[in-house]
């Protein structure tokens, strides 16, 4: 069933994914309103540049709030009538999360406890919330599919998710909270996060200096373009999740409930091997850069690949956008935003 929302909460709408949906959302005819709390985990300058674009809109407006703090989230949901929630604040990063755990739990933990609660008592329509294709941790059946069993993670990162995705479905048995969890897989494209693959790589190879290849280039990725990605997000964030009559508890089904709760993931469903990633890359540079190999980093996995069948029977839509062409946006903006 598909529902038309006027007034849409946007968390983590400075960031890459949260920007660009925000945006999606106003084209709409959405009301959005998204907040932040521009953490430096990353140029902060990139994330203000990104809300420039989106604060030129009347139907947009921000608040700089962080979702640790219960009081202020509070105050914000007592003071506007959303219909629907899109929650894409998180700490993000894996190895990020090997140096700096805390933040993980406050961000991911706190901070989603807080908006679950906030949820349930403003009787939100709908809550979509951002997982992650680092669930599937130590499973290796590809491609990865949300009717596999994800309890084996490798990072903290992925627990934290993992454990987002736990939260909320008790929160949609217990209230009857509609909930649903998107797994990204590997997303890029124009306005990207600095501490991926494809920004580091392209600022690298411009900058004439090496890039670390890790696990010798034996790493596969599911890479997803955002406007891929944010499609997807819009179209289920307008069909509520809804309860699966079939689910039986003798045979659980880790993808849907017995509760209106659904998870889907996002993904390319074409895995690239980092090397012919790089060589694309380079291509669309005009150059080449030096390698330096390196040993699989702790945290990280080998091979990503998403299964989007139910994604694609829920809501007509599956990722499609060649890794070329996404590469080549990239770039484009990339130059033009650093003037190079």
């Amino acid at each position: 069933m598909v529902e038309k929302f006027e007034h849409v909460l946007v968390t983590g709408a400075a960031g890459f994914i949260g920007f660009h949906l925000s945006a999606r959302l106003l084209r709409h005819g959405c009301r959005v309103t998204g907040i932040d709390n521009l953490t430096p985990y990353y140029d902060v300058e990139l994330k203000k540049a990104r809300l420039e674009q989106l604060l030129g809109n009347p139907a947009f407006s921000f608040e700089r709030i962080d979702l640790a703090d219960r009081r202020d989230l509070e105050d914000l949901f007592n003071g506007n009538g959303f219909d629907a929630v899109v929650n894409l604040a998180a700490q993000a990063g894996v190895r990020y999360s090997l140096e700096v755990p805390q933040a993980y739990v406050n961000s991911n933990l706190v901070g989603f406890a807080n908006i679950l609660e906030c949820c349930r008592h403003h009787r939100i329509r709908h809550l979509v919330f951002a997982s992650s294709s680092s669930v599937y941790g130590a499973n290796t059946m590809m491609p990865f599919s949300v009717h596999h069993n994800v309890d084996h993670p490798v990072s903290l990162y992925a627990a934290t998710k993992k454990s987002n995705e736990l939260m909320a479905h008790t929160y949609s048995h217990l209230f009857r909270l509609p909930c649903t969890g998107l797994r990204f897989f590997t997303v890029y494209g124009p306005w990207g996060r600095p501490d991926m693959a494809l920004f580091i790589f392209t600022r690298a190879i411009l900058d004439g200096k090496p890039i670390k290849v890790y696990n010798h280039g034996k790493m596969r990725r599911d890479f997803t373009y955002i406007d891929d990605i944010v499609e997807g997000v819009f179209r289920v964030l307008h069909r509520p999740a809804q309860s699966n009559s079939l689910w039986n508890g003798d045979c659980p089904d880790p993808g849907t409930s017995s509760a209106p709760y659904r998870i889907y993931n996002i993904g390319n469903n074409q895995p690239v091997e980092l090397t012919e990633f790089i060589a694309i890359l380079e291509s669309v540079l005009g150059t080449k850069v030096q390698k330096e190999f390196c040993d699989l980093q702790p945290g990280d996995v080998v091979a990503t690949c998403a299964d989007v069948d139910d994604l694609m029977q829920d809501v007509g839509f599956r990722p499609n956008t060649p890794l070329e062409t996404g590469i080549r946006s990239f770039v484009k903006w990339f130059r033009l935003y650093y003037g190079r």
